[in-house]
């Protein structure tokens, strides 16, 4: 058995991972940290509960002690780091908590492994010689594209908010441990997710949550900021491919090929409400446009072909079969 330690499993997408890499690979246990912030939720993870191959702990990715105590104590043989503060929205107004968990956290999680499982730079220890540490970021971190083009693993960084830039900064500092120390990392850059167990602040939940209780839909600006939408259980599998057989030292995009932008999203969601949770009027009729947010990236679109080619991912859902089985999770966690 391995145990390896995942970071921020009680967000969105770690609480959809863990439960899926457990049942996958069961020659792996996973001890799970989280701060337990807003953000974080142990009621998407009950099913775990009572299982022998899953722990969770409390705790900041800042505190160097507990890391080194919880190294010491479980011989992690990988890491992969969800922990992340992530709403861009809250970054514009409260950058410094997106500094500290993003760039200084990540930094620590980085220097506790490479010191637990390396001797000296390219030196592992022998029982750590397979041990990755995979790096969990996102597609924000090359900026904005303009009505053409993708985002591959080759295009220059330009982030353009404080959530965006704090997650480019842990994405150096992941890279420089390679180069520098020769530590085993990997890193997945993925486009916008959506699924089950998603916080309600996000677009999705927002849209889902006021139409159903009939409160106006927001919609920034005109609605045709473009995002490339991937089903959080696809960007799992991804990870896992990613994990297992990643090369060392590369970046991997993760994206859904489901180009949408948000009028659109608000108005299939209408849609299906109408159909399956119908009422009196459509729920087309409460959406409402409000002034934009402050930096808004037009357009993010993922080419993820490397990780297609070189370890066989492909996406199942498309954006109107993942849409369905988000919208009907939601109808029953509100209602």
């Amino acid at each position: 058995m391995q145990t390896i330690l995942i970071t921020g499993g009680a967000g969105f997408i770690g609480s959809n991972f863990i439960p899926y890499f457990l049942e996958n690979n069961k020659k792996y246990d996973v001890v799970n940290l989280d701060l337990l912030t807003y953000a974080g939720d142990l009621n998407h993870l009950k099913e775990l509960e009572n299982n022998p191959r899953y722990t969770f702990f409390e705790g900041d990715i800042c505190d160097r002690d507990l890391l080194e105590n919880l190294f010491k104590e479980y011989n992690f043989s990988g890491v992969i780091h969800f922990a992340a503060e992530s709403h861009v929205d809250n970054s514009i107004k409260n950058p410094d908590a997106f500094v500290k968990t993003n760039v200084f956290g990540t930094f620590t999680l980085l220097d506790v492994a490479k010191n637990y499982w390396m001797n000296s730079p390219n030196i592992y220890k022998k029982e750590f010689e397979n041990a990755k540490f995979h790096h969990i970021s996102t597609d924000e971190v090359y900026g904005t594209l303009g009505s053409e083009g993708l985002f591959t693993e080759a295009t220059p960084y330009a982030p353009n908010s404080p959530y965006s830039a704090s997650k480019a900064s842990s994405d150096f500092l992941v890279r420089s441990y390679f180069h520098t120390y020769g530590m085993k990392v990997v890193t997945t850059n993925c486009s916008n997710n959506y699924g089950p167990k998603q916080h309600d602040e996000k677009l999705i939940p927002t849209i889902i949550r006021k139409a159903i209780s009939g409160e106006n839909i927001p919609i920034y600006g005109d609605g045709k900021n473009i995002r490339d939408w991937l089903y959080v259980l696809d960007h799992c599998t991804g990870i896992e491919l990613v994990y297992k057989n990643g090369s060392p030292g590369e970046t991997y995009n993760i994206g859904g090929k489901n180009e949408r932008n948000n009028l659109y999203i608000a108005h299939k969601i209408c849609e299906v409400l109408d159909e399956i949770h119908p009422k009196k009027n459509s729920y087309k009729k409460q959406i409402s446009f409000v002034e934009d947010r402050p930096g808004h990236d037009f357009r993010y679109a993922i080419d993820a072909s490397k990780l297609e080619n070189e370890l066989g991912w492909q996406a199942s859902e498309n954006f109107e079969s993942g849409i369905l089985k988000t919208i009907h999770w939601y109808l029953k966690k509100y209602n």
